[in-house]
């Protein structure tokens, strides 16, 4: 009797710990999105304003090139075609405000730590990024999710929406657990062994 239940605790101690760590997909949320990194000048108050206003600009271009996009590969794509048009957006803006400063736009991996926006957590780990440089680009940087459209698009989603939306541009129903449940026990071991596989 005794030896049976410890047969079936060990049983149920291995579901509890296997259920821990990420399930077969979670770790691809690294390949699933394109993020966006904008970074100014320097840290003057003037250079931090037309970062913003950089910033501004460049998601007004992007909003609907990637509106229909269904997935990362798909949306780099655009935004690579488009690349001219991204740069010259951006300068237009520091014309605009007096700014004699160079801008360029390029892409490459990039090691981004933890990040919330608004309700959305992505864990720690190298992401796509598409990097718009302005001047010395020594200043503070800006982060955000370019796609999934995160930047403007998760304010305007109803909760009830949110989860369709994601996932319809390429997030699975476990990759949207894990980006905005990672408070819950469960979630949060799996998003921190996420974190940790990344680094090896």
């Amino acid at each position: 009797m005794k030896a049976s239940i410890a047969a079936i605790l060990i049983v149920v101690s291995l579901f509890l710990f296997v259920g821990l760590f990420p399930v077969h997909g979670e770790e691809e949320i690294y390949d699933s999105v394109v993020r966006l990194h904008i970074l100014a000048n320097s840290d003057s108050e003037e250079d931090q304003a037309i970062k913003l206003k950089v910033r501004d600009a460049i998601l007004d271009v992007t909003a609907p090139l990637l509106e229909n996009c269904k997935d990362k590969d798909e949306a780099e794509t655009i935004l690579r075609a488009h690349l001219s048009e991204l740069t010259q957006t951006a300068k237009s803006v520091l014309e605009t405000e007096g700014s004699t400063d160079a801008v360029t736009i390029e892409f490459d991996w990039e090691e981004y730590p933890e990040r919330t926006y608004d309700s959305f957590c992505f864990p720690a780990g190298s992401y796509l990024s598409m990097r718009v440089l302005i001047g010395e680009a020594e200043g503070h940087n800006w982060w955000c999710c370019l796609f999934p459209p995160i930047c403007r698009a998760a304010a305007t989603v109803s909760k009830e929406e949110a989860e369709d939306t994601f996932i319809s541009v390429g997030l699975t129903p476990s990759q949207y657990k894990i980006i905005t449940e990672n408070d819950k026990p469960v979630y949060k071991v799996r998003f921190k062994i996420l974190e940790i596989f990344k680094r090896k």
